[in-house]
């Protein structure tokens, strides 16, 4: 079984909710970060097999926001990407699916990685498609309902999180610590 190893890492900024990167979608950070990888790795960008990258906050960035990442990125169209959405482990995933990947010899080199903004995530203006014929339209976060939403106990996850801590016995100074 082959090694897997990361030759190069690189990260924008983390930025403030609506703040100086909130005019930047995401698939222009995961752009900027993959030319970047390749250049620090000093690999051109026809080396590269695949391109895994996760992404959350999906709503309008078009289809498979990772391969409009790689190929703005310099990369050949005929380079496969996949967009991997596991909410807050996508990034990780990717790596993992990219380790893997090498491991079993079915690519020698791999981008992996995460692009987000939350600034960016729209608004859903739900049964608007087919119209509402009278009354009001309620708008829906993107942000909240698709990355920040717990879907089977209807809270948000920083309240899942707490439930989780309440559950394990886990205190906030043995989480600190």
């Amino acid at each position: 079984m082959q090694d897997a190893v990361i030759v190069s890492g690189v990260r924008t900024a983390i930025g403030t909710y609506g703040g100086g990167l909130a005019e930047v979608p995401a698939v222009k950070l995961g752009e900027i970060c993959i030319r970047a990888a390749l250049e620090r790795a000093d690999l051109k960008p026809n080396q590269v097999e695949e391109v895994i990258m996760g992404n959350v906050l999906q709503a309008g960035l078009g289809q498979n926001p990772a391969r409009q990442a790689a190929v703005n990125a310099g990369l050949p169209v005929d380079i496969p990407a996949m967009t991997i959405n596991k909410v807050c482990g996508s990034g990780l995933k990717a790596v993992m699916l990219a380790a893997q990947s090498i491991r079993l010899g079915d690519a020698d080199i791999v981008v992996a990685g995460g692009m987000e903004s939350m600034s960016q995530a729209p608004y859903l203006l739900e049964k608007a498609r087919f119209g509402y014929r009278m009354g009001d339209g309620q708008l829906v976060d993107e942000m909240i309902r698709d990355g920040l939403w717990d879907a089977f106990n209807d809270c948000h996850m920083g309240i899942t999180a707490e439930n989780i801590c309440t559950e394990s016995h886990l205190s906030r100074e043995e989480l600190d610590a």
